[in-house]
C-alpha cells in the first residue's frame, strides 16, 4: 500500500511501527460552531481511509480531538451569554449528529483540551527546561529557532514563512514567528492555575499532546486538512519532537480544499455552507459520496449542480443494490456455488473488478477510482440479472448472492455510502415533509376526500417522487435528491389557495405539520414564506 506523505513530498510505502497496526490522529473542529463541508470532508476522508486500513487487516487506533478551549468560543459565548463550556458541549452535541448522519464511525478516543490541562502543563514545563519555549509574564512561547527542522513539513524556511504569515503581533517575543504555548487569561475568561499564572493553552499544544497521550510519542499517520500544514502542524511537529526527541509522525496526510467557483471556501469569503443545512436538502449518502468522489488531495470544487449529479450517480448504483436485495431477500438461492458456465464468468468478473478496487484504494486511498470500479461492477451484475430474469428460473444462483457481498461489501463497508434503506430513511427535512404529506394522504383517504388525495400526489410527483402501491400500503422511492423547495414551495401554493377559499382547517393543517418538524410558515403582506428553523449563527 501506498500513501502520499506530505513530510516527503512523494509516495510511500506504508510501513507501520507495529505490524499490522495503525496508530492514526486527525485533527478534530474548534466547537463554536455547526461543521460547514470544508469541516466535513477529512470526517469522511479519513473516515474511509480508517475502514479500508481496517478491510486490509490493520488494527487501527484512531483518535479525533475536540478543540473546546479556544478564542472563537469565548466570543461565542459571551455572544450567547453562555459560559464557554456550555457552548462547546452544545457543538460537540451537534458535530455528532452530523457525523452519524453521514455515516461517521466515532473515534476510538474524542478528547477535549480542557480535559488535559494538568497534561497541557507537564509538556510545556518540559519545554521550557529544555530550552525550547521561554516564559514572558503569564506568556510561554515556543522558541522555532530552537528547532533546527522547523519548516519541514511545509518547505519553507523561517524567513519564508515570516514574510508571507500572520503572526501573533507580540513585540515581547524574540522572534515573531514564535507561538503561545500558554497564554495569560484575560477577566471573564476560562483559566487554569498553571506555574505561570491563570491562563489556558495555545492552539497547537493541544493537538501535540492529546495524540502523544494515547498514542504515543510517534503516530503512524496523522491527517487533516491541507489549511493545518502551516502553522499548526508544523508546529506540531516542533514541539513535539522537541519535547521527546524522536520523530513525531510518520506519515502526514492532508485533504484538498473544498472551492466554491474556484475560490477557497471560507468564511472571510462568506462562501461557505453549514453542513446541516445541506443535509437538510440532500440525503446524507449524496454528501457522503460527492465528498468521496474525487481524490482526497485534490481540491473539490462546490456547487448544488455536482450534488444533484452525485445525487443521480447515487441512485444509480443504488438501484443495482435494490434489484440484488430483492432477490436475495426473496428468493431461494441455488445450492451451487457459481460452477455453471455463465455463473463462473461472471464470479470472475467481479473478482477481477473487486481486484481493480483494491488497487485503485492501495494507490494512496484513489476513490475516484475505485468508484469507476463499483460502476463497473454495477453494470456486470445488472447485466447479469437481466440474464437470470429472463431465463425465468425459480431459485436464484449463488453467484447472485456472493455479487450482493462483495458490492456491499466494497460500496457500503468500505465507502459507506450504500445503504439496503438508502430509499426509505430519514434524511433530513424533505424526507420528513414527504412522510407529512403520506400522512396528509391517509387521513384524506379515511375522509374520503378523494381531490386532497390527487392533490397531495400531484406535490410528491411534482418533486420527483415515485409512489408504489402494495398490500401492506403505499411506499415510496426518490431515484434524485429531493430539494426541500420543490416540496414546500406547492404545499404553501396549496395553502394560499385553501386562505382564499376560507378553508382555514387545511391551511392550518398544512402550517401545523410543517411546524412539527421544523419547517416554520409566516404570513406577510407580500405572502406566505417559509424558513427551516434557526440552526445557530453563521
Amino acid at each position: 500500500m501506498q500513501v502520499y506523505n506530505t513530510l516527503s513530498r512523494r509516495k510511500e510505502r506504508l510501513n507501520t511501527l507495529e505490524p499490522n497496526k495503525v496508530k492514526m490522529y486527525v485533527c478534530g473542529p474548534t466547537t463554536y460552531n455547526y461543521i460547514h463541508l470544508g469541516n466535513a470532508r477529512p470526517l469522511v476522508v479519513f473516515d474511509i481511509i480508517r475502514r479500508y486500513l481496517q478491510y486490509k487487516g490493520y488494527e487501527v487506533t484512531y483518535v479525533q480531538n475536540f478543540t473546546d478551549v479556544d478564542d472563537k468560543i469565548i466570543q461565542r459565548s459571551q455572544e450567547e451569554g453562555k459560559s464557554a463550556a456550555e457552548v462547546a458541549g452544545k457543538y460537540i452535541d451537534e458535530y455528532f449528529r452530523d457525523a452519524d448522519a453521514l455515516g461517521v464511525k466515532r473515534a476510538d478516543y474524542h478528547p477535549r483540551v480542557s480535559d488535559h490541562i494538568p497534561d497541557i502543563i507537564r509538556v510545556i514545563e518540559t519545554l521550557v527546561e529544555k530550552g525550547y519555549a521561554y516564559r514572558i509574564g503569564g506568556d510561554v512561547y515556543y522558541r522555532v529557532r530552537a528547532f533546527e527542522r522547523y519548516g519541514q513539513l511545509s518547505g519553507r524556511s523561517l524567513e519564508e514563512m515570516l514574510a508571507g504569515a500572520r503572526v501573533e503581533v507580540d513585540e515581547r517575543k524574540e522572534n515573531p514567528m514564535d507561538f503561545a504555548l500558554w497564554k495569560e487569561a484575560k477577566p471573564g475568561e476560562p483559566a487554569w492555575e498553571s506555574p505561570w499564572g491563570l491562563g489556558r493553552p495555545g492552539w497547537h499544544i493541544e493537538c501535540s499532546v492529546m495524540a502523544m497521550k494515547y498514542l504515543g510519542e510517534t503516530l503512524d499517520i496523522h491527517g487533516g486538512g491541507a489549511d493545518l500544514v502551516f502553522p499548526h502542524h508544523e508546529n506540531e511537529i516542533a514541539q513535539s519532537e522537541a519535547y521527546s526527541g524522536r520523530p513525531f509522525v510518520r506519515y502526514w496526510l492532508h485533504n484538498g480544499f473544498i472551492t466554491v467557483n474556484k475560490e477557497k471556501m471560507s468564511k472571510s469569503l462568506g462562501n461557505f455552507f453549514i453542513l446541516r443545512e445541506i443535509l437538510s436538502q440532500y440525503p446524507a449518502e449524496v454528501v457522503r459520496f460527492y465528498l468521496g468522489s474525487t481524490h482526497y488531495r485534490s481540491p473539490l470544487d462546490f456547487d448544488n449542480t455536482k450534488l444533484e449529479e452525485a445525487g443521480r450517480a447515487l441512485a444509480r448504483l443504488n438501484n443495482t443494490l435494490r434489484r440484488l436485495n430483492e432477490v436475495v431477500k426473496n428468493q431461494e438461492v441455488e445450492a451451487n456455488d457459481g460452477t455453471r458456465d455463465t455463473d463462473e464468468g461472471f464470479v470472475s468478473r467481479l473478482r477481477e473488478l473487486k481486484e481493480k478496487f483494491e488497487v485503485a484504494m492501495d494507490d494512496d486511498f484513489n476513490t475516484a477510482q475505485a468508484i469507476g470500479y463499483l460502476f463497473d461492477m454495477a453494470r456486470e451484475i445488472n447485466a447479469y440479472l437481466d440474464f437470470w430474469e429472463g431465463e425465468g428460473s425459480s431459485k436464484a444462483p449463488a453467484a447472485i448472492k456472493e455479487a450482493y457481498r462483495v458490492f456491499t461489501l466494497l460500496g457500503g463497508n468500505i465507502l459507506g455510502f450504500l445503504s439496503e434503506d438508502f430509499e426509505h430513511k430519514g434524511h433530513g427535512i424533505s424526507d420528513k415533509v414527504i412522510e407529512i404529506l403520506f400522512e396528509m394522504k391517509e387521513e384524506a383517504l379515511e375522509s374520503g376526500s378523494l381531490e386532497r388525495v390527487e392533490r397531495i400526489l400531484s406535490c410528491l410527483q411534482s418533486a420527483g417522487i415515485e409512489i408504489e402501491d402494495t398490500f401492506s400500503g403505499s411506499t415510496w422511492r426518490a431515484n434524485r435528491p429531493v430539494n426541500v423547495s420543490d416540496l414546500i414551495e406547492p404545499l404553501l401554493s396549496w395553502r394560499s389557495e385553501a386562505r382564499r377559499n376560507k378553508d382555514f382547517t387545511t391551511a392550518d393543517v398544512i402550517r401545523d405539520n410543517l411546524k412539527k418538524i421544523g419547517v416554520v410558515v409566516e404570513d406577510t403582506k407580500e405572502g406566505a414564506r417559509w424558513r427551516i428553523e434557526a440552526t445557530g449563527k453563521i
